[in-house]
């Protein structure tokens, strides 16, 4: 049985509950699409799922990483392909839910031959962003590749002086770089699904508390777990992740508690608008709207019915 469901939204939208659900109801199994749930110890601050939840519902492709390694979309849909092909060979139908955008892009449409890393490059994007800070960078960026800049938090060094270092070595924006190649199986046939809200203020609202129920679940423990370890910094993209780059600079003495917890929330209001903004332009999906007290049902129903239609 080909095909798979992508299951999308924002972060803070539900989307494990709901990928849960329908895993105890239907053939399915789900496939984490999260960039930071593939870091062993980032756990509380990514909402991964607690080992009762994944006695339930396994998931695929969490916790694949130590933190001190890189994880990139390439590598995402090498593993991700593995697994849905161990799915079907059982025969059950993916579930690929979360909400890292790239991932999905990367699997359904394909990576074009991107131009290898260069080290030297690598240092003089650096220091340039030692001396001028990486939000000028970001704007230079904006010039450059408009389309990758607006995809791209003026904060997130990795992304910048990858997006940077590729338009300096081929003249060619990175954007591009996503738009040709081959489409996977699970691109060419999937039921694309978007669970997101239809009021923004729901989800600023909902994202508040979900920080607070993270830091009550001992999320700055987590943290400082992490640095403890001593060969971490920010670095690594682990700890690039929303809330542990805020959470790192409270715990490295940068900031206080209040102010760390005000900039992680800022900067998961600021993903969120990011998603929103990818979703948008996501072929053929259907909406649900995530704050709808029927949402559930419905989305159970319409994968039931799909589901039905290929037996």
């Amino acid at each position: 049985m080909a095909g798979a469901i992508f299951l999308m939204g924002p972060t803070g939208c539900g989307k494990t509950a709901l990928a849960v659900a329908l895993a105890e109801r239907l053939p399915v199994e789900i496939v984490s699409v999260d960039s930071a749930m593939v870091y062993r110890g980032l756990d509380i601050g990514t909402a991964k799922p607690d080992r009762a939840t994944l006695a339930r519902a396994p998931h695929h492709l969490i916790d694949l990483c130590d933190p001190r390694e890189s994880y990139s979309a390439g590598a995402f849909v090498r593993d991700a392909e593995r697994a849905m092909a161990d799915i079907r060979g059982r025969g059950r139908i993916p579930l690929l839910a979360g909400g890292t955008m790239l991932y999905f892009r990367a699997l359904a449409a394909g990576l074009s031959a991107l131009p290898a890393r260069d080290p030297e490059l690598r240092r003089t994007i650096d220091e340039r962003a030692a001396r001028e800070g990486w939000p000028a960078l970001h704007a230079e960026l904006k010039r450059a590749d408009p389309a990758a800049a607006a995809r791209i938090a003026p904060s997130d060094a990795q992304r910048i002086q990858r997006a940077l270092e590729v338009h300096l070595l081929t003249g060619k924006p990175i954007s591009q770089g996503y738009r040709t190649g081959w489409r996977s199986e699970a691109g060419a046939d999937a039921l694309r699904l978007v669970v997101a809200p239809a009021d923004r203020g729901w989800l600023h609202e909902r994202l508040a508390l979900r920080l607070d129920a993270m830091m009550e679940k001992g999320f700055l423990g987590e943290v400082k777990n992490l640095y403890a370890r001593g060969d971490l910094t920010l670095s690594n993209p682990a700890l690039r992740a929303v809330g542990y780059r805020q959470l790192w600079a409270h715990v490295s003495g940068e900031q206080s508690l209040e102010q760390a917890q005000a900039r992680a929330l800022s900067a998961t209001r600021q993903l969120a608008k990011r998603q929103m903004t990818w979703l948008r332009r996501e072929p053929q999906a259907e909406w649900f709207d995530a704050a709808a007290a029927t949402t559930g049902e419905r989305v159970l129903e319409r994968v039931r019915t799909w589901v039905g239609g290929r037996a």
